[in-house]
């Protein structure tokens, strides 16, 4: 797969900023944030290039010196297309505030863009930085033709950006960027509905992985391409976002491994991601949790949903192909360094079909809960998907739709998700009966009965069943 995919979306929400500023001959800022590798700076560049218009796109870099940055900015800005005459940027400022002052003073009187992108970066070089943006905008850019675009992987800084407690509150609007979803990959890989969730389950949506995917490779195939290279985009784009987040093997990455690994409760994790003391403590443990949850966006939390309080909670790795790299491919990626290719095929082959059974489930409760929203489920009350388990983890119910979350009024339907190769049968049918029959407030004939599966349905009936299209379809509408 080559050139830009999908985005139209956020590319619409940038023109609508742009004519803002064409319109009114001042000023917008949007502040984008998103994960690592999940195309923020490439969505701008794309941006950029089709607006045709004069513009400056300047990336910090992580650790400079507030001097190198200052340096590096105002090279970018002499470099760039808003300046017709590059004597007239110095190549030195002595702070982020003349730097601005420089900027205002090369701004065309027509329409132009300026970026700066991993923009938590400089404040982490500089604390004032905050502040010096909010008010060279609020003197000198906003009332200029401008769109001022801020971009930063840090989620947890780029949301402080615009608190109503910091300097630049009030002053941008928010276009939080995720990964692509699942009719984007299968428009870009060419690939049919089972396949296209395949590979969003891989890539987890990103393009930085999707980029080397080559057109119409079927999942597997792609799997063994990749192998076959130890510094490919499948291994090295979540291997350097676990750099560049965890530098340090220390407790927190020890518990983001733990998750990745497998481990989904608050005990197990705890015991998996001690040392050599025993488990952590819950009270080291959960303000962990919480980072990575809250801050970092790199966990997800489950609860069992029904019209009872349940436990306990469960945690997942957020992004799918992170997840895949900590249970799988970290494995097959040092097979991969010593020259073993093969073998690191086979490892992900053996383990591929397993991973996947539990991996897709998130993605499917996301399907049924759009097509919800939609209007296009059986059940017009239905406003959000889950999954039910009791304390023991016997029975776990796959799928629940219910008019609120986790406590819900009522439970409209539960079901199952079997996503393998062979047919959901009437074996299965019977665990199923035996599963939601503890559900609390299941109510046999009355609540319904949904299957999710990859390869239809063996003699057996249910309320709605659930296939690739279906899943795919909740996106394309």
């Amino acid at each position: 797969m080559s050139g830009f995919v999908g985005r139209q979306n956020e590319l619409a929400t940038l023109d609508i900023r742009l004519r803002r500023v064409t319109e009114s001959a001042a000023g917008t800022a949007v502040a984008i944030r998103g994960r690592r590798q999940v195309g923020k700076s490439r969505l701008v560049q794309e941006f950029c290039d089709r607006a045709g218009l004069p513009y400056v796109y300047f990336m910090a870099t992580k650790g400079a010196a507030p001097t190198e940055s200052l340096a590096a900015f105002l090279l970018e800005l002499r470099e760039s297309s808003l300046v017709t005459d590059p004597a007239v940027v110095p190549e030195l400022a002595g702070s982020w505030a003349d730097a601005f002052r420089i900027l205002a003073g090369v701004l065309p009187s027509s329409p132009a863009v300026v970026v700066i992108d991993e923009l938590p970066w400089l404040a982490e070089q500089d604390e004032s930085f905050d502040g010096v943006l909010q008010t060279a905008w609020d003197r000198l850019l906003s009332r200029r033709p401008v769109l001022l675009l801020l971009l930063g992987s840090d989620l947890h800084m780029m949301e402080r950006l615009t608190a109503y407690d910091r300097p630049f509150f009030g002053r941008a609007d928010n276009l939080t960027l995720g990964p692509l979803d699942p009719a984007e990959i299968a428009a870009a890989t060419g690939l049919d509905a089972a396949d296209a969730l395949d590979a969003h389950l891989i890539t987890g949506g990103l393009p930085g992985i999707l980029r080397s995917w080559p057109h119409g490779a079927a999942p597997l195939d792609f799997l063994e391409q990749e192998s076959a290279d130890p510094a490919a985009p499948l291994f090295s784009v979540p291997e350097s976002a676990l750099l560049a987040e965890f530098p340090s093997p220390d407790q927190t990455r020890r518990v983001l491994e733990a998750v990745g690994g497998g481990d989904r409760t608050h005990a197990n994790i705890a015991a998996t991601a001690g040392g050599r003391a025993g488990a952590i403590a819950s009270g080291s443990l959960s303000p962990i949790l919480r980072r990575l949850t809250d801050d970092k966006r790199v966990l997800a939390i489950d609860e069992p949903l029904s019209t009872h309080p349940g436990k306990p909670a469960l945690y997942r790795v957020a992004d799918s192909n992170l997840r895949l790299y900590l249970a799988i491919l970290r494995s097959a990626q040092e097979l991969s360094r010593r020259g073993r290719y093969q073998s690191a095929f086979r490892l992900i082959q053996r383990r591929w079909s397993t991973w996947r059974g539990r991996a897709i489930e998130p993605l499917i409760r996301e399907s049924l809960e759009l097509a919800a929203l939609s209007g296009t489920l059986p059940w017009p009350e239905v406003e959000t998907v889950g999954g039910w388990w009791n304390r023991r983890f016997d029975p776990e119910v796959d799928l629940v739709g219910a008019d609120r979350g986790p406590i819900a009024r009522n439970v409209y339907f539960a079901g199952s998700v079997k996503w393998l190769d062979t047919p959901f049968d009437e074996h299965d049918m019977s665990a199923l009966h035996k599963s939601v029959a503890q559900l609390p407030d299941y109510k046999p004939g009355e609540t319904g009965l949904v299957i999710a599966t990859r390869s239809g349905i063996h003699r057996c009936k249910a309320d709605l069943v659930w296939n690739p299209d279906d899943v795919l379809s909740a996106w394309r509408s």
